[in-house]
């Protein structure tokens, strides 16, 4: 398959977005999507190997090998000029709607079928969960915000600030859903 035919996946899309960042290792790629890509976008090991196999195949990214911990050569990752326009057609397409898999909401769903105490416990969790993630992205967006490429749309401290905006927004919101379903259940 030629590079200029390939349609990344959106997992190989989130690799690539990462390698555009800077080149690295499948375990450094792992970690990176823990976070700051964890907040938004999840995969593990087992799914991130294969789908550089894929990537380097559709010549989208390539490796050069380097010193490593392991017994076996590590390959550091890095997206060629392909897999950056493969990139930009991506994100500049059109957005197709998926479905929302929430577990959070899928169980609020049916809180009418636990005690009162139960109920109250369900919501202070997920307003506990909303507070301690609205915490960490407020202390990464404090840590970017006085670095000038954060306003510089051309650069990728500018896409993170923006995602990070949109959690804070998005958590303060569920910070308010929970309060309002803790009056409720009062």
């Amino acid at each position: 398959m030629s590079a200029s035919r390939s349609t990344p996946s959106n997992l190989g899309c989130a690799l690539l977005g990462l390698l555009a960042r800077s080149p690295s290792t499948g375990y450094d790629l792992a970690k990176r999507m823990e976070r700051p890509v964890g907040y938004f976008w999840t995969a593990n090991h087992s799914q991130i190997y294969p789908e550089l196999s894929r990537l380097e195949e559709a010549g989208l990214v390539d490796h050069t090998v380097i010193e490593g911990a392991g017994p076996r050569p590590t390959k550091r990752y890095a997206v060629t000029s392909a897999g950056l326009e493969a990139l930009r057609d991506w994100v500049a397409s059109e957005m197709e709607t998926q479905p929302v898999r929430d577990l959070e909401t899928l169980r609020l769903w049916s809180i009418w079928t636990v005690d009162a105490s139960e109920a109250e416990s369900l919501v202070a969790q997920s307003r506990s969960r909303h507070a301690a993630a609205l915490t960490a992205y407020e202390a990464e967006l404090a840590g970017i915000a006085d670095d000038p490429s954060a306003r510089d749309r051309t650069q990728p401290l500018f896409a993170s600030r923006l995602t990070l905006e949109g959690g804070i927004r998005t958590r303060r919101a569920a910070l308010e859903w929970c309060d309002w379903m803790a009056s409720e259940l009062a």
